[in-house]
C-alpha cells in the first residue's frame, strides 16, 4: 500500500498518540537508524531506591560492639537470631534473602556511604542523590545526563506509577513510568472504527520504501520500531517464564516485570523502582523488620531469575536511601534522620562481602555514623566500570574508582 502525505497528515494521530506506546519505544527510530536491534550484550542497571531513610545500623549490624546495643534498647537484634555476614557484622534476621546471595557471591556491601555536610531533609537529601550534586542549578538527574552519552542515546524505563524520578530527568524529559506490558501495548484494536487506523500503523511498519517526504519518512521509522517493540513484547509476554517464585509483594512484582522486560531484549540499559516507607521514626521493628524482609527476598528472587535466564552477568543491581538513621534510639522506639549507611550491589560480578569499614560507633558527629565513601564515587565505579562510560562530565569532577567489580568493563 502507498501512503500518500494527504493520508499520513489526515491519521498521524493514529501513529503518534493512537499507538498508546511510552515515548521510550518510539524515541529509538529518530536517535539511531538500528534502533530496533536487541541490545542483549549490553550491560544493564537496576537502580532500586529505598525512600525515607533506611536505618543502615539495623540493616549491617555490629552485633557484637557494646556500644550498639546500650544505644538501642529496644531496637538491637539478638546476636542468636541475626543472620552472620562475618565475626563483627550481620543482616537483620528478616533478612535471610540477602544471606543467601551474599553465600552465593553475588553481593556486595559498600559501607559507610554518604557526602559531607549531610542534609537531613528527606527532599533535599533525595535531590543531592538523584543530582549527584548540592547545586540548584543542575536540573538534571545523573542517569538523565548519562543516557544521552549511552551508546545509541540509551533509553530508560521507572516501574513505578507517576512521574519518573528527578534521577532519571534529561533533557528529553522525564522517563516514562510503566508498571505492566499493558502499557506498552498498540492501544489501536483490529476492529470496528480502530480497524482503519490499525491498518495505517501496520501498513506504515511494513513499508521499507522512502517518499522522499523526511517528516512521513521519519515517523515511518518511527512506527516501525514501535510496532517491532510491541510485537516483541507481546511474544515475550506468552514466552517468559519467571524461574523462580517470586514473593507477592509490590516490590517483587515490579522486579519480576524488570525480570521479563530484560528477557524480552528490549535495549533499555537502565530501569529505576522504588521501596518505601523506611522513614521510622517511631515503633520502629516490626515494619522495618517487614521492609527488610520484603526488600531482601524481592532481590535474591530477581537475581536467581535473571541468573537461570542467563543474564546474570550483566545485570547489576544497586540500592541506595537518602540518608540512614541515628545511632541511638529515640523516646518512641524509633531512630531519627542521620547520614551514612550503605548501598549494596547485587549481581554475577560484583565483589562478595563488606567494602570498606563499618563506621565506628565511638567516633559520632553529632550522633551519627561518619561517612568515608562519597556515594558519587559508588556512582563513578558503576558508569565507568559498569555501563562503560566516562562519568567526569557527568558528575563535574573526578570522584575515586573503588574495587566493586570482579572483571570490570
Amino acid at each position: 500500500m502507498t501512503i500518500s502525505r494527504r493520508q499520513f497528515l489526515a491519521n498521524s494521530t493514529a501513529v503518534t498518540a493512537g499507538l498508546g506506546m511510552p515515548v521510550f519505544l518510539q524515541r529509538p527510530a529518530l536517535s539511531a537508524p538500528k534502533a530496533d536491534k536487541l541490545g542483549a550484550k549490553e550491560t544493564v542497571l537496576v537502580v532500586v531506591q529505598l525512600t525515607g531513610g533506611n536505618d543502615g545500623l539495623n540493616t549491617v549490624i555490629p552485633f557484637r560492639d557494646s556500644i550498639y546495643t546500650r544505644l538501642r534498647p529496644t531496637l538491637r537484634q539478638s546476636s542468636a537470631r541475626v543472620k552472620k555476614i562475618n565475626n563483627d557484622l550481620a543482616f537483620h534476621p528478616s533478612m535471610g534473602g540477602f544471606a543467601e546471595l551474599l553465600e552465593a557471591g553475588d553481593l556486595a556491601i559498600v559501607q559507610g556511604v554518604g557526602y559531607p555536610n549531610p542534609n537531613r531533609s528527606h527532599f533535599s537529601s533525595m535531590d543531592i542523590w538523584h543530582r549527584a550534586s548540592r547545586s540548584k542549578d543542575q536540573k538534571y538527574g545523573w542517569l538523565g545526563r548519562t543516557l544521552p552519552r549511552l551508546p545509541n542515546r540509551g533509553a530508560a524505563v521507572n516501574v513505578d506509577s507517576g512521574e519518573g524520578p528527578l534521577a532519571l530527568f534529561g533533557v528529553t524529559g522525564h522517563a516514562p513510568s510503566v508498571t505492566s506490558l499493558d502499557d506498552y501495548q498498540i492501544k489501536v484494536s483490529d476492529s470496528g472504527d480502530d480497524a482503519p487506523k490499525r491498518k495505517l500503523i501496520t501498513d506504515l511498519a511494513a513499508s521499507k520504501t522512502d517518499s522522499g517526504n523526511s517528516l512521513l519518512d521519519l515517523v515511518r521509522k518511527s512506527a516501525q520500531a514501535t510496532y517491532k517493540s510491541s510485537e516483541r513484547l507481546r511474544q515475550a509476554n506468552g514466552e517468559y517464564k519467571p524461574a523462580v517464585e517470586y514473593p507477592n509483594s509490590t516490590l517483587a512484582n515490579r522486579l519480576k516485570f524488570v525480570s521479563q522486560l530484560i528477557n524480552a531484549d528490549l535495549p533499555e540499559r537502565i530501569y529505576y523502582t522504588s521501596h518505601g516507607g523506611f522513614d521510622t521514626h517511631a515503633v520502629q521493628a516490626a515494619s522495618h523488620g517487614r521492609l527488610l524482609g520484603d526488600l531482601a527476598s524481592s532481590l535474591s528472587a530477581f537475581q536467581r531469575d535473571i541468573a537461570k535466564q542467563g543474564h546474570g552477568r550483566r545485570v547489576l543491581v544497586m540500592t541506595f536511601s537518602e540518608f540512614g538513621r541515628r545511632v541511638a534510639e529515640n523516646g518512641s522506639a524509633g531512630t531519627d534522620h542521620g547520614a551514612a549507611a550503605q548501598i549494596f550491589l547485587i549481581g554475577g560480578r560484583v565483589k562478595q562481602g563488606p567494602i570498606g569499614a563499618h563506621p565506628s560507633l565511638s567516633d559520632l558527629t553529632r550522633g551519627d555514623l561518619k561517612f568515608h565513601t562519597d556515594f558519587r564515587s559508588v556512582y563513578a565505579t558503576v558508569l565507568k566500570q559498569w555501563l562503560g562510560i566516562d562519568p567526569d562530565p557527568i558528575l563535574g569532577k573526578k570522584y575515586a574508582q573503588l574495587e566493586l567489580f570482579n572483571n570490570p568493563a
